[in-house]
């Protein structure tokens, strides 16, 4: 980890009362933060080597209703705990709460203290035990996208989340003089996470009023998913406290671009020195390991978009000509399509997944890629040549699942998933799906009473 806090430094900051909270937090199956808020002097004293939630944080809705139908938590199993363990090597300062530090914890059965096969991290950790297995070490970065607002999320809510006054008026895609008024939130979400050991490399204007993207640095996988939901978390209560609101919703406005999470990968030798996706003298510098790892993405994009887009609002993001791609294809340097070869022709060659948005869960996103990147491998899988071109008007080309229930139903069917991640895990993400639909169903939307209600 690229973090130097130690918890014997933790020690020393809590005796000195320069900490005196500490945050013991897991992540949810949407990709939050859950947990404790520890006075810090008992996390140091016992804490630190475990603590306990309710089950049924990984049984629950967005809306932190209890979902009935999950075989790992429910009313009839009453609920029980499951066991936070905190990974100290994630033990960072959060320099934008006051006295504070942070820990993620791995979440373990409360019987037998091993890994909950359904925990986001322990899912993600599954596939880097199998890359270990082969030797290699997978480099991921993702780029995230939001709408920042002059508005807090009290005021936001009043207006029932519309004609909501964006950070700038008009689009500031790569404007400096327009990213300049929206500064104050983002040189401060820069510095603090820096300072919480997130090295952001860049942030930017995007193709929207207000909208941003910010770049951490690559990192290895696991560590990227941690430093993504930080970052997430962050952004918000960093945000808040300037009487300001983000949102990272895919599609928050029908007539504005969605918030994408491009999700940047690539395999390295175990020490992280030697790239194994650059061979110069390979077709488009792509060694063929680098090739059979794309090809298994394109072969199962379909079985892991629901990873990648997990709610009814993600697939809202799927539309021509808005730089969110509608295609399964890849491309040497071309923002219509699905996957999309960035750094050819030097060591730092990756594909560069753009079909998630902002919503996803990194551990399950970054899962899902590596589960289909391996099975390339596996499978010797040749990759197809590249498309050239606007794939949004190319008709022939397998298209990006249009709704959560066609992406549901295909990772219900999907063998490799199941192989790679468990027949169980897959089973608790599609019954998570599945409730996302049947909520939407039954609900009544804005659209159908403008609609419908004089008119039918």
């Amino acid at each position: 980890m690229a973090v130097s806090f130690s918890f014997d430094q933790l020690k020393k900051a809590v005796a000195g009362d320069e900490i005196d909270t500490v945050l013991a937090c897991s992540v949810d199956m949407q990709g939050r933060l859950v947990g404790k808020r520890f006075l810090a002097k008992y996390f140091v004293e016992s804490a630190y080597d475990e603590t306990h939630g309710c089950n049924y944080l990984l049984a629950n809705d967005i809306d932190m209703e209890p979902v009935p139908g999950y075989k790992a938590a429910s009313w009839s199993k009453g609920y029980g705990d499951f066991v936070m363990k905190p990974d100290l090597s994630t033990l960072r300062r959060v320099p934008w709460l006051e006295k504070t530090a942070l820990v993620l914890c791995d979440v373990l059965d409360h019987h037998t203290h091993g890994d909950l096969p359904h925990s986001p991290r322990a899912i993600l950790r599954k596939q880097v035990a199998r890359l270990k297995e082969r030797g290699y070490l997978a480099y991921f970065a993702s780029e995230l996208e939001f709408y920042l607002f002059n508005e807090t999320y009290d005021s936001a809510r009043a207006k029932h989340w519309q004609n909501l006054e964006t950070a700038s008026p008009y689009i500031g895609d790569y404007l400096i003089g327009i990213t300049t008024k929206e500064e104050g939130v983002m040189r401060r979400l820069r510095n603090d996470m820096e300072a919480a050991g997130i090295p952001i490399e860049n942030s930017k204007g995007e193709w929207g009023p207000g909208q941003e993207e910010i770049n951490v640095r690559y990192a290895e996988v696991l560590e990227m998913a941690d430093r993504h939901v930080i970052l997430k978390n962050g952004a918000k209560e960093i945000a808040e406290s300037m009487g300001k609101s983000i949102s990272f919703m895919a599609k928050y406005n029908y007539g504005l671009a969605g918030n994408s999470s491009h999700i940047h990968n690539s395999l390295w030798s175990e020490d992280g020195k030697t790239p194994l996706f650059y061979d110069k003298n390979a077709d488009w510098t792509l060694s063929k390991l680098g090739q059979q790892w794309a090809a298994g993405q394109l072969k199962y994009a379909k079985e892991f978009t629901w990873f990648l887009a997990p709610y009814i609002n993600s697939y809202k993001r799927f539309q021509a000509g808005t730089f969110a791609p509608t295609k399964i294809m890849w491309s040497e340097d071309n923002r219509t399509a699905g996957f999309r070869l960035c750094g050819e022709g030097t060591k730092g060659i990756r594909m560069e997944c753009r079909i998630g948005g902002a919503d996803l869960n990194p551990y399950l996103a970054f899962a899902a890629l590596i589960a289909a990147g391996l099975a390339g491998i596996d499978e010797k899988l040749e990759l197809q040549k590249p498309f050239v071109g606007d794939a949004y008007q190319a008709s022939r080309l397998p298209e990006i699942p249009k709704t959560l229930r066609e992406a549901t139903e295909t990772l219900a069917k999907s063998k490799m998933l199941k192989t790679a991640l468990g027949e169980e895990v897959v089973e608790h993400y599609v019954h998570t799906a599945r409730w996302e639909q049947m909520e939407y169903d039954r609900r009544i939307t804005d659209w159908e009473l403008h609609r419908g209600f004089e008119r039918y």
